[in-house]
């Protein structure tokens, strides 16, 4: 099976090379994007794919959940990186339906070291229980939790001194929170971006 991996990516280099014989050259010189995704570690949810961009033109996270934990020197280096060297303008949070951490989060059982990864899902159910209450169906439960995760995520985000600090400095950079589903292949925005400092300041 590894064998097949490395044929297809002979394939693929071939294929690139055809279409543009300066593909390569020009890649390994080059990263400028204007996008730092913040997704899921589901192997269905790749973000250039789904985004229809080419590598190199997004910068990419991903974790259990699309989790933004304040601890978590590896997402806070990869969002310092992006914001200040980089300079992306752009920092999506994207989750999904079906999420298997969303799932395991509500779950009654242990499932490992990933409970303690998965609490802040706990938490941002339990206080959002009222709005959850009306949703009688667990699957629609689940796929709503999903998008009060994300959004509770953009606010963690928002709130980092990383983009704390480059919003005071001038820099513009926005924050924004995205649903894919798995059953269309669609993305929707839940309309919770934050532009700046002060549009920060006003939802709080």
């Amino acid at each position: 099976m590894l064998d097949d991996l490395l044929e297809n990516n002979r394939h693929w280099s071939e294929e690139r090379k055809r279409a543009n014989p300066h593909y390569f050259e020009h890649l390994s010189r080059l990263q400028k994007p204007q996008y730092l995704w913040i997704g899921c570690s589901d192997s269905r949810v790749p973000a250039n794919t789904i985004t229809g961009l080419e590598p190199g033109e997004v910068f990419v996270h991903r974790n259990v959940a699309n989790m933004v934990h304040p601890s978590d020197l590896n997402l806070l280096s990869v969002l310092e990186y992006a914001v200040e060297v980089l300079e992306v303008s752009h920092v999506i949070v994207c989750g999904h339906y079906g999420c298997g951490g969303i799932h395991a989060s509500q779950e009654d059982h242990r499932h490992g070291i990933v409970d303690h990864w998965l609490q802040p899902i706990r938490d941002v159910a339990e206080r959002n229980k009222d709005q959850l209450a009306h949703t009688t169906d667990q699957p629609s439960k689940l796929d709503l939790l999903c998008e009060l995760n994300v959004r509770a995520q953009v606010e963690r985000l928002a709130g980092t001194p990383i983009l704390q600090t480059a919003w005071k400095r001038g820099r513009r950079v926005r924050v924004h929170g995205w649903v894919y589903g798995l059953r269309d292949g669609l993305i929707s925005d839940l309309h919770c971006s934050v532009p700046d400092l002060r549009s920060f300041a006003e939802r709080k």
